[in-house]
């Protein structure tokens, strides 16, 4: 019964979660677009923007590194394909599923989904004790859709541009480097 009583079938059947985030990023596109001071910010950082997926790359992977020695039976290849995932759970848990078996791939899915639920639950703590650019490195390849809007509220309008560029960099680079580590 659920959905399909109310609403006409074309929409029961469609993806309701997939475009009210595409709604969810078309109006914060326009809230970013309209505000000359975001785009002051894009401008003044230059260069330095490419930093902040880096160093979430970088992050990411020394912090598994550690966590490989500290948990037992956790290979420092299988600890890094999971930390390589940037919170892009769907696609490096299903990478990971594929190339080295079920078991590590819903340790990813569960470690990624967990990235992305703190990065909603304490952003305005990491932003007010570790700076503007600590939910974004948090929020991973998630700072340009689920968490963007947390981002925005706790780091302010002006990094918008940088929590989306950070998260399409992020994006992208997943699928290439979970396939590289876990095929090593």
């Amino acid at each position: 019964m659920g959905l399909h009583s109310f609403l006409p079938l074309w929409i029961s059947r469609s993806n309701l979660s997939e475009y009210t985030l595409y709604l969810l990023m078309f109006l914060v596109g326009i809230s970013v677009g309209g505000d000359r001071k975001t785009w002051k910010t894009l401008k003044e950082a230059n260069i330095k923007v490419f930093l902040v997926p880096l160093t979430v790359v970088i992050g990411s992977l020394v912090g598994t590194w550690i966590i490989s020695f500290i948990l037992e039976g956790v290979s420092l290849k299988e600890a890094m394909a999971v930390g390589s995932g940037f919170g892009y759970y769907s696609l490096s848990s299903i990478i990971i599923t594929k190339f080295h078996g079920e078991s590590l791939g819903v340790v990813a899915l569960i470690a990624n989904m967990t990235r992305e639920i703190l990065t909603l639950l304490i952003s305005p703590f990491l932003a007010k004790y570790f700076g503007k650019l600590a939910p974004i490195a948090s929020g991973g390849a998630t700072s340009m859709d689920t968490t963007l809007s947390i981002i925005a509220r706790s780091s302010g309008k002006d990094y918008v541009i940088i929590s989306v560029f950070s998260g399409v960099v992020l994006t992208i680079l997943v699928p290439f480097l979970v396939t590289f580590i876990i095929s090593l």
